[in-house]
């Protein structure tokens, strides 16, 4: 869809969303590491799902990603935070 197709205030909003996406995925990332520390379960499983897809947009490499997800270790993924800081 072109932005033409959206009101000056909503291109704006759609704007500001795509300057700040790397702020907002480490964010994420930060959120999702205590939810999987805390879950058990299925919830945990959706959580780190949740969790690979913010590390891609993070721009975390894909082999990095992959060790991760064989090792399901919170705290790899507190490691790739502590880098990031």
């Amino acid at each position: 869809m072109a932005m033409e197709n959206f009101t000056r205030h909503q291109q704006g909003i759609i704007r500001s969303y795509y300057q700040n996406r790397d702020t907002v995925s480490f964010q994420r990332v930060q959120e999702l590491l205590t939810d999987i520390y805390l879950a058990e379960g299925k919830k945990k499983e959706k959580l780190w799902d949740s969790m690979f897809n913010h590390l891609e947009k993070l721009g975390v490499p894909a082999d990095q990603i992959n060790h991760i997800k064989t090792k399901r270790d919170p705290e790899l993924i507190a490691q790739i935070i502590q880098k990031k800081i």
